[in-house]
C-alpha cells in the first residue's frame, strides 16, 4: 500500500534590510562606520554578500519619494531600490531583492516593466515590496497639496497591483520561440493585450518583456490597517509586519491567512515576516552596553520628534520623563501609518513606559520590535516566534550594518541552523524556491484550466 506523499518539514525564512548605515539612527557614528554608506553602492553589496554567506532569503531596501527624516542628524533613504538592487544582482548569485514601489506615485506599466527585469536579470530573483504612500512631503513632490486618502489610497493600491501581475502574464510561457533557421522570434498570438480600464488606470498592454523567470516577482506587502489586510490578503505572497507582541503577532498572522484563505487561496499561499531588530552581545550585559551606546549618540530632541511623527502630534505634546498622553487617535484622523502607530502605542502601554524609557525600549527607532542579547537568546526568540506560528520568519534590520549583520550570521544562524529550523544550503536559484512559493500559473494554463 503506497503512503501519502509527506509534506516538506516546514523552515524559517529570513530577510535583511538594508536601511543604509542600521537601524539605529546613530548607527553612522560609531568608529568604523561610513557616513557615506548610504549612497555607496559598495556597501549595499558587502551586506548582501554577507546574507548570501549566511543562507538568507533575501535582501529588502525599503524607499521614500521624500526627505521624511532629520536630515541634520542621519542619513536618509536615497538610492532608488531597483536600480541599486541591479548592482547588488551582478555581485550575488542566490540572495533575493526585494525593492519597494510606492503605488501613489508611479504608473503601473513602468512598476512591471521595471521589476520584470530585474527578475530577469538576476534570473528569478526579484521581489515588489507594494506599498502606500502617507506623507505630505512626497504628495507636494509630485504636485499635491494633500495626502490622499486612506482608502482612495488601497484602491488605488489594488487596482494598482491587479493591472501589474496581468502585465506580468501578457506573454504565454512559451511565447518566445526564437528559432533562427525557421525565422520565428515570437509566437505573436500568444503575447496578449490586458485592455484594462478602470476607476484609476487604462492599461492596454502588453508588456514588452516575456514572462519572467519565477513567472512573475514575488509580491510583498506591509500593511496593519483593515485595508492593507485586505490587500496582502487578496495578492501578497510575502508580508512584513510590525508587532511588539508574541500575542500580537500570533493573532494577525492567522487574521491575515485566514483572510487569504477565504480568498480561495491554500494555506501555503503567503509569509508573515515581521520586523525584528537585533543588538547583539557576548553577554546580555554586554548587548544592553551596546544598545544603550547607540541609544546615548541619538540627540533626544531628535528621537522625541521621531516619536511624536510616528504617533502624529506635535512634539511638544511629548515629554521625556512622562507617560504617553492619553486618548491619543490615528495619525491625520486615520491617514497616517496605521501599522507602526499601532505598534508603537502598543508597547508603551503594555511596559507602562514613559516617552525616554519607550525611545531606549524601541533603540531609538519606532514601530519594530528590537530583541538585546546574546546568539543563544536570539535563537530562543526567533523560535518560539516561529513555531508557535507567530511568524513564518523575519525581517531582520541590525543595529548597525554590516557588523550587526555579520554577528547575526556568525552567531545566530548556525543555532538555528543545529535546531533544524533554517537552511544549511539553498535548495534552488529563484526567491520563490528560497519561500517555498509555488510558480504562479501563466496565461496558457489559465486557459486550459478554462
Amino acid at each position: 500500500m503506497s503512503q501519502p506523499p509527506t509534506r516538506a518539514p516546514r523552515r524559517l525564512h529570513l530577510n535583511v534590510n538594508i536601511l543604509h548605515s542600521g537601524f539605529l539612527p546613530s548607527a553612522w557614528r560609531p568608529a568604523g562606520s561610513d557616513p557615506r554608506a548610504f549612497i555607496d553602492v559598495q556597501h549595499y553589496i558587502r551586506v548582501a554578500q554577507i546574507a548570501e554567506a549566511g543562507k538568507l532569503d533575501a535582501v529588502f531596501l525599503a524607499d521614500n519619494a521624500a526627505i521624511v527624516d532629520q536630515i541634520h542628524f542621519r542619513p536618509i533613504t536615497a538610492l532608488e531600490p531597483t536600480v541599486l538592487l541591479a548592482s547588488v544582482a551582478a555581485a550575488t548569485r542566490h540572495i533575493g531583492l526585494i525593492g519597494t514601489a510606492s503605488t501613489s506615485y508611479n504608473e503601473p506599466y513602468n512598476i512591471a516593466r521595471r521589476f520584470a527585469t530585474l527578475d530577469h536579470v538576476s534570473g528569478g530573483r526579484a521581489g515588489w515590496n507594494v506599498v502606500t504612500t502617507a506623507d505630505l512631503p512626497s504628495a507636494r513632490n509630485f504636485g499635491r497639496d494633500a495626502v490622499p486618502d486612506h482608502a482612495q489610497r488601497y484602491a488605488r493600491a489594488a487596482e494598482f497591483t491587479s493591472v501589474v501581475k496581468a502585465l506580468w502574464n501578457s506573454w504565454e510561457d512559451d511565447a518566445f520561440i526564437g528559432d533562427q533557421a525557421a525565422g520565428r522570434f515570437v509566437d505573436a498570438a500568444k503575447v496578449h493585450a490586458i485592455a484594462h480600464q478602470g476607476e484609476f488606470f487604462s492599461v492596454q498592454g502588453p508588456l514588452n518583456l516575456p514572462r519572467t523567470p519565477q513567472g512573475h516577482p514575488v509580491l510583498v506587502q506591509a500593511g496593519g490597517s483593515g485595508d492593507g489586510r485586505a490587500l496582502a490578503a487578496r495578492h501578497a505572497e510575502a508580508v512584513f509586519s510590525a508587532s511588539q507582541s508574541f500575542e500580537e503577532a500570533l493573532s494577525y498572522a492567522r487574521d491575515l491567512k485566514s483572510r487569504a484563505e477565504a480568498l480561495g487561496r491554500g494555506p501555503q499561499a503567503l509569509r508573515v515576516l515581521p520586523g525584528l531588530t537585533t543588538v547583539i552581545g557576548d553577554t546580555e550585559a554586554a548587548a544592553r552596553r551596546r544598545r544603550d551606546e547607540l541609544v546615548d549618540l541619538i540627540p533626544w530632541d531628535y528621537s522625541l520628534t521621531r516619536l511624536a511623527g510616528i504617533l502624529g502630534i506635535p512634539p511638544d505634546r511629548l515629554k521625556l520623563d512622562e507617560r504617553l498622553p492619553e486618548n491619543l487617535a490615528l495619525p491625520g484622523g486615520g491617514n497616517g501609518n496605521h501599522t507602526f502607530f499601532n505598534a508603537t502605542l502598543a508597547t508603551a502601554r503594555r511596559l507602562d513606559l514613559t516617552a525616554r524609557e519607550l525611545i531606549r525600549e524601541l533603540a531609538g527607532g519606532g514601530g519594530h520590535r528590537v530583541i538585546v542579547g546574546t546568539p543563544e537568546q536570539i535563537a530562543d526568540d526567533i523560535e518560539r516566534w516561529f513555531r508557535a506560528g507567530a511568524a513564518d520568519g523575519f525581517n531582520l534590520m541590525p543595529d548597525v550594518l554590516p557588523d550587526g549583520l555579520q554577528a547575526f550570521v556568525d552567531g545566530v544562524v548556525p543555532i538555528l541552523q543545529r535546531r533544524g529550523i533554517f537552511r544549511t544550503a539553498y535548495d534552488g536559484s529563484t526567491l520563490r524556491d528560497h519561500f517555498g512559493l509555488a510558480r504562479p500559473a501563466g496565461r496558457s494554463a489559465e486557459r486550459a484550466a478554462a
